[in-house]
């Protein structure tokens, strides 16, 4: 299974939501808060390309955004495949 890394926040839904859905599948992660760490926060934009909104998604090296991003590939079928690659 690939490795997970999740950027979050404190108090973010989106965050939680992301974390669960992972959390069912079984799929374990890294959790990096960069919330209130500007030098995590700093590391989450520049791996994103710039995205600044929590959480943020890699699986591997490849960044796949954020909750929404993670959900709709997950009903299209296409995050198990990228996970289990």
């Amino acid at each position: 299974m690939a490795n997970v890394t999740i950027y979050t926040r404190a108090f973010c839904g989106f965050c939680s939501r992301a974390k669960a859905l992972l959390e069912e599948k079984g799929v374990q992660y890294e959790e990096i808060d960069a919330g209130m760490d500007p030098i995590k926060r700093k590391e989450m934009m520049q791996r994103s390309g710039g995205a600044t909104t929590f959480p943020q998604i890699f699986v591997g090296a490849r960044y796949i955004g954020g909750c929404d991003d993670m959900l709709r590939m997950d009903r299209d079928g296409k995050l198990d495949v990228l996970l289990n690659a």
